[in-house]
């Protein structure tokens, strides 16, 4: 066995690269007729059935917009019913045939079977499934309390997509239909204070990565990897290291990334777009590309630059990105879109500790 390993060793990787070279101009001829292809043909939802899982907020909410331009029938799954009811109404104004609202959590597997069937009993078939749900935390892993909220990020984050694609499995197979999964940006890129939610992140992609190879061109995968993009998590709600969620504020006090924040209806507009086309995967923005290149060939630039942005080494003192955050109102625009920024102002205005302080001169 060492031996054939070590002939391996020898043969494989010249070999590998020899053919590669040679077929390279074959690829990437394909891969630009595959381009146009794409570009050219685009999935007719109109009276077609979708699924969006996490729809109450954020990407899910604009995804459920988007499907709705096209005129599909929507089924909308959350926790949060009373906020799906809002959501309801206004796809129906944007053009849906028909949207149906289904309370659940994804993390429980009896209540996954039971949207999937509701919805087949309802429409007798499903053609996309969205899987959107996601939550993030910001602290480093050696700051956490105790680890009983270990589990619970990756129950939301990798079994809240599994579980509703294993009952939808058999029914989008026979409509030749799709999966569509948020799976973002950091499950390949190695970001700080998110160790936990990059893992299960990175547990998705590899997870639809083989199933796209198990059920070949019978259903449909596309992968989205959105970087940060305007959320409930960049307005201050995620998981504290006591493994309690927790609402901040202002926008600077979630230090996650000092990358911009793109808007969330052009994610979920690309999002939708690049699934109608057939696209394996969706990155938006795009220019996070480049960090890519840097993980497979530069990896220690890419550490080093984060370390300097996220961490401090200095006792405690705080952290580059900190400080950069840590801005006048006007400067703050940079980074976060001007609806989070009035999101919060108004939030901070309506609270009992603003709401006193304007009470008091009288």
């Amino acid at each position: 066995m060492e031996l054939m390993n070590f002939v391996l060793n020898l043969v494989v990787p010249p070999a590998g690269m020899i053919i590669l070279a040679f077929a390279w101009p074959s690829l990437a001829f394909l891969t630009a007729c595959d381009w146009v292809l794409h570009t050219i043909y685009s999935e007719k939802m109109e009276g077609k059935v979708v699924i969006i899982t996490g729809a109450s907020s954020g990407i899910g909410e604009q995804i459920a917009y988007q499907y709705a331009k096209r005129r599909a029938n929507l089924v909308l799954v959350a926790r949060r019913e009373e906020r799906l009811r809002s959501i309801r109404d206004k796809a129906r104004s944007m053009g849906a045939r028909n949207v149906s609202i289904m309370a659940a959590d994804v993390v429980k597997e009896e209540e996954c079977k039971r949207f999937i069937d509701d919805t087949i009993s309802q429409y007798g078939q499903l053609d996309h499934l969205v899987n959107n749900t996601g939550f993030g935390h910001s602290f480093l892993f050696e700051e956490a309390g105790d680890t009983s909220g270990f589990a619970h990020m990756m129950d939301i984050n990798f079994w809240g997509s599994v579980y509703p694609t294993f009952f939808a499995l058999p029914h989008l197979r026979r409509r030749n239909g799709r999966v569509v999964v948020n799976a973002s940006v950091e499950g390949w890129l190695p970001m700080p204070r998110m160790s936990l939610y990059s893992a299960a992140k990175a547990a998705v992609i590899n997870f639809y990565e083989t199933l796209r190879v198990e059920v070949g061109d019978a259903v449909g995968i596309t992968i989205a990897t959105p970087g940060w993009i305007e959320s409930e998590l960049t307005r201050g709600r995620f998981m504290t290291e006591e493994g309690e969620v927790q609402l901040k504020e202002e926008p600077r006090e979630v230090h996650v990334t000092p990358f911009p924040v793109a808007y969330t209806e052009e994610c979920a507009r690309i999002i939708v777009s690049g699934a109608c086309r057939g696209q394996r995967y969706v990155r938006f923005p795009m220019w996070y590309n480049v960090f890519f290149l840097y993980k497979v060939f530069a990896p220690e630039v890419l550490e080093w630059t984060y370390r300097l942005l996220f961490l401090s080494h200095f006792g405690k003192k705080q952290p580059p990105l900190t400080k950069i955050m840590d801005i006048s109102g006007g400067k703050k625009l940079l980074v976060y879109p001007t609806s989070v920024v009035q999101q919060h102002q108004q939030q901070q205005s309506l609270s009992p500790r603003h709401q006193k302080s304007e009470r008091s001169p009288a």
